[in-house]
Formats: structure tokens, sequence, C-alpha cells
């Protein structure tokens, strides 16, 4: 995500989620509300439940479709949370800007778990300073099978002028160009224009002609009704949607041989949180084993950021840490940013 939407509530942009506490005899409730601000389908209903039963507390989830979504409403003073679910590069710029509290880990004994080969490609924050990684993972692509039984495991499925208005793309520009350059053989994160006028090229004449739109909360809804046959989004949104009976027909991919963008989602406290302590709890009730794996299990992610988890995973993934090989981690391009919004300007609001 990252990123455009994600998994866990199943709520509407912008819902909140109010449990009742049926708490009885010595766990009474603290009357404390801890405040979460979290990507659309990203946290379960359930573990929110037991995190409600076990501390006396209850949890007000607030959610976003984008980074940009969620940084600007925080810019505007629109905060009051304890905790925020930024991709790494946006912790990066958050950290920066002086917008997040110190994590005190030792508090959160349960970040034992994470695994050293994800804080590795977390060089924004190594040492979990200010950030603890939620969940890495990608984008990729949701495809019915019924309705398109042959395809490449490609980007370049976007460029088929056969599925002309049945397909979408993210509204979200670092994942549109991250494809676009991957596809090309070049870094998502480049900063030489001339690979980002190629990637522009790719999309705004061979992609974006085929395309309903773009759109980062209604894909997979769309998908999920038969609006769209092909969609770029994220497995734990897609497969949140549809029923039942429609699994079976979709085909999730993330292109193994071109990669592409992927991110690392953490948990964060926003600066001048009231709920300081609480929100460390619920990052280190989030890390402990059994409860990580139901996170996992709720959405179809692989392990990739747990050592333990995967083991006790119930649910078989809808794709492996394996499809992640290739794919590269977005980074915080500071000033160089806006050669990336320039070029998504252009694509975005020109013919």
């Amino acid at each position: 995500m990252k990123a455009s939407t994600r998994v866990f509530a199943v709520l509407g942009a912008g819902a909140l989620t109010l449990l009742a506490l049926g708490l009885t005899g010595c766990n009474k409730g603290s009357g404390k509300t801890l405040y979460l601000y979290n990507w659309t389908y990203y946290t379960p209903d359930s573990v929110i439940e037991k995190f409600e039963k076990e501390f006396g507390v209850k949890v007000v989830y607030d959610d976003y479709a984008s980074n940009e979504d969620m940084y600007a409403k925080l810019k505007a003073g629109g905060s009051g949370y304890d905790i925020v679910v930024p991709s790494g590069d946006y912790v990066s710029i958050m950290e920066s800007q002086g917008m997040l509290e110190k994590i005190d880990l030792s508090k959160v004994p349960n970040a034992k778990y994470v695994k050293p080969s994800c804080l590795e490609k977390a060089t924004y924050d190594p040492t979990m300073q200010y950030s603890v990684p939620y969940y890495m993972g990608a984008a990729g692509v949701a495809v019915n099978t019924e309705m398109v039984p042959n395809f490449d495991e490609s980007w370049s499925i976007f460029a088929r002028k056969d599925l002309a208005n049945r397909m979408s793309m993210l509204d979200d520009m670092r994942e549109v160009l991250g494809d676009a350059l991957a596809y090309l053989g070049y870094s998502v994160n480049t900063t030489d224009t001339a690979q980002l006028d190629a990637a522009y090229k790719l999309v705004n004449e061979q992609w974006k002609p085929n395309l309903v739109k773009f759109d980062a909360e209604g894909f997979a809804k769309s998908f999920a009704t038969g609006e769209f046959w092909v969609v770029q989004g994220y497995a734990e949104a897609v497969f949140a949607e549809v029923t039942p009976d429609m699994k079976d027909k979709v085909a999730f991919f993330i292109p193994k041989n071109e990669g592409g963008p992927m991110y690392i989602d953490s948990l964060c406290i926003p600066k001048g949180a009231k709920n300081v302590e609480l929100a460390h709890q619920f990052i280190n009730f989030i890390l402990r084993p059994e409860i990580y794996a139901e996170f996992l299990d709720s959405f179809g992610f692989p392990s990739t950021v747990h050592t333990e988890a995967g083991a006790l995973q119930k649910v078989t993934p809808y794709y492996t840490a394996d499809s992640l090989e290739n794919c590269e981690l977005k980074a915080d391009l500071g000033e160089n940013l806006e050669l990336y919004n320039d070029v998504w300007q252009k694509i975005r609001f020109t013919e």
C-alpha cells in the first residue's frame, strides 16, 4: 500500500470503527481510547476487538487511501491520532519534519520478531527509532480469468487494446510511474529526466488510453462487480471485495522478472499523541506472533516482516514473498519528488 488502498477493517474512507466493550469482573474498561489512522483494509476487526478486550479500551479506526492524504491531513493539523501507518518514504519525510515521536523499544519487546532482512531494507530507520515495520509488500495486478483467460504476467498488460475500458490503475504517481520505470529497466527512484520522460510516454501513450480511470479507492469494488477485468492494486483489497465463488476466477501477480515499487508500512506515533503509552502497547500487541499471524491470514499476506508468524499461518497467501525479489523500495526523493509531480500532472490532467 504504500502506496494506495490496503486491507483490514473493510471500512469506507474516513469511516470510524467504534467497538463496544463487553468487559466484566476485574477487567474493567480504562476509559481510554486509541485513535488509529491507517490504510483502508489494513487492521482486522478481530485484532482490534482482542486488543480492546485485553486492555479495556476502545479503538477508533479512521482510514485513508494514500500516503498523500494521510500526510496532508496531519500537516493541516488534523491529528488527534495515536498511531499512523505511513510507508517508508513518508516515514523519512515525517521524521525530518518533526512529525513523529520517538519509539521506546523497551516498551515494545516484541520488536525482536522483526526480520533483520526487513530492517536492512528500511534504510530510512533501520534501528526503529521512529517506526516499527508493520508489513512489507507491493501492489500488483488482479485479473478476472473468466473474462481474460490469456495474459502475460507483465505490466505490459495495460497496453492491451483489447482490454480497453475494462482496466484501471492506481491514482498514485509513485506506483504507476514506478511500474513504468521498472518495466523499462530503470530504478523506481530514478531522478534521470530522460528516464522519467520515457516512463511518461509509456504511461500516457500506451497505458492510459486503455484505462477507465486512475483509481486508488474504488478499484476493488469495481473489479468485484465485473466493471473492471484488470486492475493495478493490492491483493488484500481485491480479495476483500470479491465474493467467495469469484475467488477462484481471480489471478493476482507481481511481475517477478520486471519487479516494481514495493513498500514497508510502519507503525508510528505522531508528534503530540495523547496516548503514547497505549500506542506502544498496541504496537507490541500487533507483533505478538499469534496476533500477527491472524493479521496475515486476514489479508492473505505472506510473512515478510515477522520471524515467527509465518509458521502459525493457516491461510495460503495470495502471493509469495519471492514475488518481491526484484521489487525496489520507494525512497524519499526530497526535492526531486517534484520531478515526479510534474510528470504525473501531465499524465493526470492532459488529454
